[in-house]
């Protein structure tokens, strides 16, 4: 993948933050400092997918987080990093920063989103260089009578963390997803993940104002 340092120095001051208020300053000092170069080595190391390609900031996004936990060799456990995860992106800068702004319980909203996913889908046919290199949309507007549903039978996160050793850390990964989902006042809705061993990764987003579904 190319090198940019934008999600670096977006998320690894917000990383530091928790790490200090967690393992203390010189800890996190030391796990900032020793990230930064696995991430650029992830990246190296990792399928070019396409810099442009609308798919590619969770790559980019994700090995922030996970530079960090193999930098800190252990100190770090999942369950440490799905707390930090969790508390970084509910900060209001974070928030205003990632969100879009949709609200999938107003009108049009909903849709505003399905087109969102479809024109990354839509990338993906349009350069064939890297078609079978980045996720693969599935969509099913049969499957559920409300919301969005697709899936993925192919992820560049799953592929990467089990060619390099960071399966461990993949499924905290898959739940940014759901926490994601609330910035655009959704519930994500799934029945498996290829991190976990399932076949696919399953997404049905509902508006948060709908009654619980599962």
């Amino acid at each position: 993948m190319k090198y940019t340092g934008q999600y670096w120095i977006m998320i690894a001051p917000f990383m530091k933050r928790l790490l200090t208020k967690q393992y203390g300053r010189k800890a996190a000092k030391e796990y900032i400092r020793k990230a930064k170069p696995i991430y650029r080595q992830m990246l190296v190391k990792a399928e070019d997918i396409g810099a442009k390609n609308p798919m590619a900031h969770n790559v980019y996004m994700s090995f922030v987080f996970m530079a960090v936990w193999k930098a800190a060799d252990g100190a770090i456990t999942p369950d440490d990093m799905r707390d930090m995860t969790r508390e970084l992106l509910q900060m209001k800068i974070v928030r205003k920063v990632m969100g879009s702004g949709l609200d999938v319980n107003k009108p049009g909203d909903m849709d505003r989103l399905n087109g969102k996913f479809h024109k990354c889908a839509e990338w993906a046919e349009e350069h064939p260089e890297y078609r079978k290199k980045t996720w693969d949309f599935h969509f099913d507007d049969t499957l559920h009578e409300s919301g969005i549903y697709y899936h993925f039978t192919r992820c560049p996160l799953n592929d990467y963390a089990r060619a390099y050793g960071y399966l461990e850390i993949l499924p905290v990964m898959c739940e940014l997803d759901h926490l994601l989902a609330g910035m655009y006042h959704a519930r994500l809705y799934r029945e498996q993940t290829l991190a976990d061993g399932g076949t696919i990764c399953d997404y049905w987003f509902v508006g948060d104002q709908e009654p619980e579904q599962m």
